[in-house]
């Protein structure tokens, strides 16, 4: 067995990272759990012994060009890295499937089957996969749902999750039903930065859309935001033709006097939300509708990693943004990763391969069997997603079964 084991290692780690790793996920008979029951996953417990990872030899150029040897150093996780260099330093969970809310683009209006508690990830489950992503380079996790707010313990995981050194942003997406109300212990907890979903400044429409009344509860948690200090407050607007995208210039005056970052998201395809082509409005739709009314409207630099393609009126205080997932993809410079609230890795939001961490969490799995894993899961992600009509007939969870 050692000499097999030896041998193994050799043949897994002579290769290129990204194949090392494709290689050893080969091994592990937890790939591709995506919902079984416990009696299940013990049937499916067993793991062969995994060889250790030598520790690989690094150069660093230094000035004038010379070299030296450095070990023990990798600039960023092999795990994390995909095979076309993209660094996953951005981590979503989502922490409940459960929404108060029945958005039309996010979920069928009969509703959805949600998975038995029993299977969702416990606090402790949440916890151990953070420190694990956060120890291997994330920087950022961003919790979403359904809706996070109303998970019991929410407070209790951002505390935990602050403690976590590397950890530089802890965010949440919510629809802002609750949020008044749990600002003061957000801020006091840790959060850093506030999304919130708002697809309608009409009261009866808003509640069309979200199939829920609400809409003065979502307002007043957004200025309560703006008043404790988070600056900007984002505002995610889902766009849909022959619903709200009349209110384009509406949604941008609120950003003359308030400090929001108002994020204009066009239709996106997901099981049971009824896309077509014909009710996505494109950023360049959206774009040219708001230059006619602000010709001067700039553009904004932005992030490398950054979903938005961010503008300003001047003289404004806030901003707004585009999220083109669907007419001008930004693949290319994804960095994220996202963690239903079943514990299933999604490396693409479209694509519907997914790995059961929670089962290997419940298995026994070690820090370095679930990292095999994760590595295998990132180092097969694709190039792009397939595009809006490939997506909008691929088989794919509910949004709200993904997570915002």
């Amino acid at each position: 067995m050692a000499l097999h084991s030896g041998l193994c290692s050799r043949l897994i780690y002579s290769t290129h990272p990204a194949q090392a790793l494709r290689t050893a996920a080969n091994t592990l008979q937890c790939f591709r759990y995506s919902g079984r029951t416990k009696e299940e996953n013990q049937r499916h417990a067993a793991y062969p012994e995994i060889p250790e990872r030598p520790q690989p030899e690094q150069e660093l150029v230094v000035a004038r060009g010379r070299r030296r040897v450095l070990k023990d150093v990798l600039p960023f996780s092999e795990f994390l890295t995909d095979s076309f260099g993209r660094r996953h330093s951005y981590l979503r969970i989502s922490l409940t499937e459960k929404c108060n809310l029945r958005c039309q683009y996010c979920m069928p209006e009969e509703g959805v089957k949600l998975t038995p508690r029993g299977q969702l990830l416990t606090t402790e489950e949440v916890l151990t996969l953070a420190r694990l992503f956060v120890r291997e380079g994330v920087e950022k996790i961003r919790l979403t749902g359904g809706e996070p707010l109303i998970r019991p313990d929410v407070l209790h995981i951002i505390t935990e999750m602050r403690k976590l050194e590397g950890l530089k942003t802890i965010a949440v997406t919510t629809n802002g039903m609750n949020l008044a109300r749990l600002l003061p212990g957000l801020k006091k907890a840790g959060v850093d930065l506030l999304n919130v979903s708002l697809d309608s400044l009409v009261p009866a429409k808003f509640e069309f859309i979200v199939r829920r009344k609400g809409f003065h509860k979502v307002m007043e948690g957004i200025d309560k935001a703006i008043k404790m200090g988070y600056n900007p407050v984002k505002v995610n607007c889902v766009v849909m033709r022959g619903l709200n995208e009349d209110e384009l210039l509406d949604f941008v005056a609120l950003t003359e006097r308030k400090p929001l970052d108002v994020r204009f998201i066009e239709y996106m395809p997901f099981d049971g939300n009824k896309w077509n082509f014909k009710k996505m409005v494109s950023y360049a739709e959206m774009l040219d509708r708001i230059k006619q009314q602000w010709p001067s409207l700039e553009t904004l630099p932005g992030d490398e990693t950054g979903t938005a393609k961010a503008f300003r009126v001047p003289g404004f205080q806030g901003q707004l943004g585009f999220i083109t997932s669907m007419s001008d993809h930004f693949c290319g410079s994804c960095n994220r990763l996202r963690i239903t609230a079943d514990g299933n890795l999604k490396v693409c939001l479209f694509g519907n391969s997914e790995v059961s961490l929670r089962d290997c969490l419940r298995s026994g799995a070690s820090d370095e069997e679930l990292l095999q894993i994760i590595g295998a899961a990132v180092g097969r992600k694709k190039k792009q997603h397939a595009g809006m009509f490939n997506i909008s007939q691929m088989k794919n969870r509910p949004m709200i079964l993904i997570g915002g």
